[in-house]
């Protein structure tokens, strides 16, 4: 089976919570951010077949700072595009996703009004990536209340 080595991986590093995969989504893309708007901040990642291992990277390296996803409020989704229902593929190719399927990684970081925030093309760094959420102004409320 196709996906079978990497969903056991993809399996393992989500039992934390803060992670969802396209295998596991019951809603549409779209629906579950609509449904996440307001309360979380979320990071989209998207990988073709031969790029899982940049997949794999990201998420050990999130997985590892799990302590900071939660106090950031994100959850991450991992989107394969082998795997991915045409209508979220249609939903990620419009703007402001600007999804092109023929890159082999792609990621979106989106703030709790629902806005992307960031793209890029490669693994992020986890402390680029909560430098960038660390800017946002509602981040900068949250923690005035912490």
């Amino acid at each position: 089976m196709r996906t079978g080595w990497l969903m056991g991986i993809l399996m393992s590093i989500t039992l934390f919570g803060a992670m969802e995969s396209n295998g596991t989504l019951k809603k549409s893309l779209k629906a579950l951010l609509a449904e996440k708007q307001d309360h979380r901040r979320v990071l989209v990642l998207y990988g073709r077949e031969d790029a899982q291992h940049l997949l794999i990277e990201q998420q050990e390296a999130l997985h590892a700072e799990r302590d900071q996803l939660a106090e950031r409020d994100l959850d991450v989704i991992v989107l394969l595009s082998y795997d991915l229902p045409e209508p979220d593929r249609q939903f990620l190719m419009q703007e402001p996703f600007g999804l092109i399927p023929s890159e082999n990684f792609q990621g979106w970081l989106i703030g709790k009004d629902g806005g992307v925030k960031h793209t890029f093309k490669k693994p992020i760094e986890t402390g680029e990536l909560f430098g960038l959420i660390d800017s946002m102004p509602m981040r900068k409320e949250e923690a005035k209340k912490q």
